[in-house]
């Protein structure tokens, strides 16, 4: 893979599945899936609010969280619980479990009420060394629920708040060991994933603690809950930049059978955290590529698409999809082949994505129809005769912006074929000249005039495609009557040099003075 910091002396092409620009996208989705996934509803860090398991404690009722309840009344009890915690910790008398057992419960129970819980309060009390006390090994399950659930609160509080966990986290990690109570250690794995759900800083010393393996093994068997929240961990402390985790997870023995077993198996809340697991692997790794395709994952992913319309699980089974396809090109030839069944329950999964009235979806499969357009020519083949091109036409010119842009990508992708060696592509002219009778140019012309570099950059190479290309020379006169000269000339200040040069070389070579002469 080329270096991701190197820029090409040349303009690429559309796009490139197997060069910088594939790789590129690729990491650029995983370093940002914080936003997709707020966009999924799914957030990168969580409040407990309910116990790991229900026969450990009561459930708190929404009426009972007192969201509306004065910030400062719930502060001043949440310096009162620890000043008990402090006292239970201390006392050495008859019945010392219970009371700090109590203690605990009575600050947990404070952290989970509010929307925003006094962590700050709990904190500036003392609370730290309390909690990390009492998660000292020989402690009862209890106790040791209780103080990894206040934990976990803490560290989905604000940055400063997620790092006062760095005493806790050597403990945490040791209670995800073997010897641990499933509770116990599931409550211990929510506390590690908000704390690598922070940021690099964070997933490094929890990796430099042991807690990838420790979290792989509990991924192993087929406890839903416990699998569940151990996936969501670990898809927060691989989500890079650095591949090294990623790698080192997929490398782990059974860490992939089990991967594929539960996509294959388990109920959409586990396949989902899976599926956002692979979406790291996917995004970050070639040797996880590798494996994963060699492994069947394609298919299994497909199936998914195929049966549910569970938007937070279809949203990381695209995302995996389309990294998968851009990311080893000889896995993607193997597997999508042209009147092959599988291939075809792509093509019809994403088309069901197309169609979809949630916009996250089209944007998607958009993007993963572009990983598989920039590929072969066989592969443009196959998206240009199926049912996608009609509705990628559509989405050009009717869909919001963003998912116009990824369609721009396909259809782009889709009138050129590789390129050999540094030139430029060479056409699929019977491609591009369907696709502008189709009415795709105005839809291109828009892109030019949009304020986003990247759209405008597909925009201008459309139609650089469309004036060198269209039989008969017409390739001019259509850009023409659809503005597209007006579209160029305000490229002739900008400030973007790459563009300036695209729009004004476009507009001398096809617009000078000259143009036109053979009409009079």
């Amino acid at each position: 893979m080329a270096d991701e910091g190197s820029t090409p002396q040349k303009r690429e092409p559309i796009k490139s599945s197997v060069g910088a620009v594939a790789g590129q996208r690729r990491r650029q989705h995983a370093v940002t899936v914080g936003r997709e996934r707020r966009e999924s509803l799914v957030r990168a860090k969580r409040l407990c609010r309910v116990p790991v398991s229900g026969d450990s404690d009561v459930p708190i009722d929404d009426g009972d969280m007192m969201i509306d309840e004065e910030q400062s009344i719930l502060e001043a009890q949440t310096l009162k619980a620890v000043d008990e915690l402090k006292l239970a910790v201390s006392y050495e008398g008859k019945g010392v479990m219970q009371k700090r057992i109590s203690a605990l419960r009575e600050l947990r129970r404070l952290l989970s009420k509010s929307e925003y819980p006094p962590v700050e309060a709990a904190l500036n009390a003392g609370a730290m060394p309390l909690l990390v006390q009492c998660l000292s090994f020989g402690s009862a399950d209890e106790q040791l629920l209780e103080a990894s659930w206040c934990l976990t609160n803490i560290a989905a509080g604000q940055p400063e708040e997620t790092k006062a966990l760095l005493p806790a986290l050597p403990l945490l990690v040791a209670h995800l060991g073997e010897k641990s109570s499933s509770p116990v250690a599931e409550q211990c794995a929510w506390a590690l994933g908000n704390v690598a759900g922070e940021g690099e800083e964070l997933r490094n010393v929890l990796l430099s603690q042991g807690a990838l393996q420790a979290l792989a093994r509990m991924i192993l068997p087929d406890k839903g809950s416990t699998v569940r929240t151990a996936a969501w961990a670990l898809s927060n402390l691989i989500k890079g930049p650095d591949p090294k985790a990623a790698t080192e997870l997929i490398r782990t023995q059974g860490v992939l059978d089990a991967f594929l077993r539960h996509l294959r198996k388990a109920d959409e809340e586990l396949a989902t955290e899976v599926a956002w697991v692979v979406v790291y692997l996917s995004a970050l790794s070639n040797v996880a590529i590798s494996m994963l395709v060699k492994g069947g994952v394609i298919q299994l992913l497909v199936e998914r698409l195929m049966v549910s319309n569970n938007l937070q699980l279809l949203i990381p089974v695209l995302r995996s999809l389309g990294n998968l396809v851009a990311g080893d090109a000889q896995a993607t030839s193997a597997v999508l082949v042209a009147g092959d069944v599988a291939t075809d329950n792509v093509i019809q999964a994403l088309v069901k994505c197309l169609k979809s009235e949630h916009r996250v979806l089209k944007k998607e499969a958009s993007w993963v129809l572009s990983n598989i357009a920039a590929g072969s020519v066989e592969h443009k083949k196959l998206i240009y005769s199926s049912e996608a091109l009609p509705l990628l036409l559509r989405l050009l010119l009717t869909a919001p912006f963003d998912i116009r842009k990824e369609v721009a990508y396909v259809l782009g992708n889709l009138c050129v074929a590789p390129p050999v060696g540094s030139g430029r592509p060479s056409l699929i002219l019977d491609h591009l000249v369907s696709l502008v009778h189709s009415g795709s140019l105005p839809g291109f012309i828009d892109m030019v005039r949009s304020a986003d570099i990247e759209a405008a950059r597909l925009g201008l190479q459309f139609m650089e495609l469309v004036l060198r290309g269209m039989p008969n020379g017409e390739g001019p006169k259509l850009v023409e009557k659809e503005d597209g000269i007006d579209a160029m000339e305000r490229f002739q200040f900008h400030e973007n040099e790459e563009l300036r040069s695209m729009a004004n070389e476009l507009v001398d070579r096809y617009f000078g003075e000259d143009y036109g002469v053979d009409e009079f």
